[in-house]
């Protein structure tokens, strides 16, 4: 038999062995009251002596068909609740082990969340830039063209004041020289203009 064995059935022996002894000191009491009872004088210790010997040898047969059943079922009680036990810790460790991550991803999603505003204000703070610059080179090119604009306008404008001015000169011119000249200064001035294209 292995110590581990030994070990177990010692308390199994232990209880059995009390179980006895307190049955047989229980026996003898209840035997010396029934005889006193019944009127005899002295107990009949013989008489007392088989009976617990008959109790003894019940409760070894007794233990020795049921006694391994109850001790098989109070080791396995035992090894039951120190499963539960250690199943219990093992779950606390568990329990503690995905409260420190639970609580180190929640640190991380405060960083995260602080590096994601900040790269949120960077980009609006671009952006912002961006529009800006954009807009101003909108409005230069706004200008410039308008610029452009009121310089070609001035330009057509100059252009068709001096062709009126032109129409004027050379109706006045023509009002000036039809008074002046006569019929045959107007052919000879004809001429001579016919024979420069001619000419030319």
């Amino acid at each position: 038999m292995t110590r581990k064995k030994q070990k177990n059935s010692r308390p199994a022996r232990i209880l059995l062995a009390a179980v006895i002894v307190v049955v047989a000191v229980m026996g003898v009491f209840i035997a010396g009251d029934a005889l006193a009872s019944e009127g005899h004088g002295e107990p009949r210790w013989g008489d007392l002596g088989w009976r617990v010997l008959n109790f003894v040898i019940f409760v070894g047969i007794l233990w020795h068909f049921v006694g391994g059943l109850a001790v098989k079922y109070f080791r396995g009680r035992k090894q039951g609740i120190r499963e539960t036990l250690d199943n219990l810790e093992e779950r606390r460790r568990s329990a503690s082990d995905e409260l420190a991550a639970v609580e180190k991803r929640i640190a991380g999603l405060n960083l995260e969340r602080e590096a994601i505003l900040q790269e949120s204000r960077e980009q609006a703070q671009s952006l912002k830039e961006g529009i800006i610059a954009e807009a101003e080179r909108q409005a230069a090119q706004i200008i410039a063209q308008a610029k452009s604009t009121a310089e070609n306008e001035g330009r057509a404008v100059l252009a068709e004041v001096r062709a009126v001015i032109a129409d004027e000169i050379v109706n006045a011119a023509e009002k000036v020289l039809a008074a002046k000249l006569d019929d045959a200064a107007h052919e000879k001035l004809i001429d001579n203009s016919l024979n420069k294209v001619v000419l030319q």
